[in-house]
């Protein structure tokens, strides 16, 4: 039993997105979408920067440089996503269409909502849960 529990901590690390004086959304990176990414970020953490907004997204530019990888234009509600053209992890808290092709790299599990309260410049941070 506790090879299964290793096995979706190996493929979706849990992370915490801690959004300043708002609160904590859960999450997890998923390694089979983005594996070079995810893994780039998950080294670096924790990373965060000040927010920016897109639509119904929130993203923030981070110190990880990664290229595409299997770029997408449409992401579901909930995905978190690395956006190679800015250097940043964008929140998809809404319907958006990126800006430009993103890299998938998981999705908010808990607080979503918490997103839609976030304002220009307020600090985002990524850590391991």
């Amino acid at each position: 039993m506790s090879g299964i529990n290793l096995g979706s901590e190996v493929s979706r690390p849990k992370i915490l997105l801690e959004i300043e004086r708002i609160g904590v959304a859960e999450g997890e990176f998923h390694r089979f979408a983005s594996p070079r990414t995810v893994d780039a970020l998950l080294r670096a953490l924790p990373v965060g920067g000040r927010a920016a907004i897109w639509g119904e997204e929130v993203y923030f530019q981070v110190s990880v440089q990664a290229a595409g990888e299997s770029p997408r234009n449409k992401l579901e509600v909930g995905s978190i996503a690395y956006w190679p053209m800015g250097s940043a992890v964008c929140v998809f808290f809404g319907p958006t269409k990126p800006y430009s092709p993103v890299n998938m790299i998981g999705r908010v599990t808990a607080n979503l909502e918490l997103f839609r309260k976030v304002r220009e410049g307020t600090t985002v941070t990524i850590k391991k849960a």
